[in-house]
């Protein structure tokens, strides 16, 4: 297939803050099919860690969602900074949600998180050896809850809709893959 061209007729920003840039478009397609508000949320993408200490156990995090006005159990996750590294990225989240540090990283894959609106990309990362070396750093919107799963709890737990959070599922089956322990 080749790839269409959208001409963009005019845009601007509705919100250009450090947590959220959402962006409205005008936009022509080729058949003449003028759509007026074409929303966009960017962001520089974020990182997905899954984390093993060394007794094989997964580290998560259980935290509430504003969004969704619910608690969820998940893998440690979050957004990239400018210029920050994706490495660099999932270790600084790791040990700021958890108080965890993880001996090595491996990177398993990367994906489009909402493609329909957004350019932003998921990493996700093994971190082998995790082993908790501090207390936790959350950000002020974070109230987490720290547990460890064996594989066994964990598949179940994706099984079954216990981590429902997208972002933890999808990261959560590849790594499974990655490793050969799906």
């Amino acid at each position: 297939m080749e790839k269409p061209v959208w001409r963009v007729r005019k845009s601007s920003y509705l919100v250009d803050s450090p947590y959220m840039r959402l962006r409205v478009d005008e936009v022509e397609l080729p058949n003449g099919t003028v759509v007026p508000n074409y929303y966009v949320r960017e962001s520089l993408g974020f990182v997905i860690a899954f984390p093993v200490t060394d007794d094989d156990r997964i580290v998560l995090v259980r935290q509430y969602r504003y969004g969704s006005d619910s608690i969820h159990l998940e893998l440690p996750a979050g957004s990239l900074d400018a210029g920050e590294d994706t490495r660099d990225c999932v270790a600084r989240e790791l040990i700021e949600e958890t108080g965890y540090e993880a001996r090595s990283w491996e990177y398993v894959a990367s994906y489009y998180a909402e493609p329909v609106r957004s350019p932003s990309r998921a990493h996700i990362f093994v971190g082998f050896g995790a082993r908790k070396t501090r207390e936790p750093q959350p950000d002020p919107t974070e109230i987490l809850h720290v547990e460890l799963a064996t594989f066994d709890e964990f598949r179940a737990m994706i099984a079954d809709g216990r981590i429902d959070a997208g972002h933890a599922v999808i990261a959560g089956y590849r790594a499974l893959e990655y490793l050969g322990r799906l």
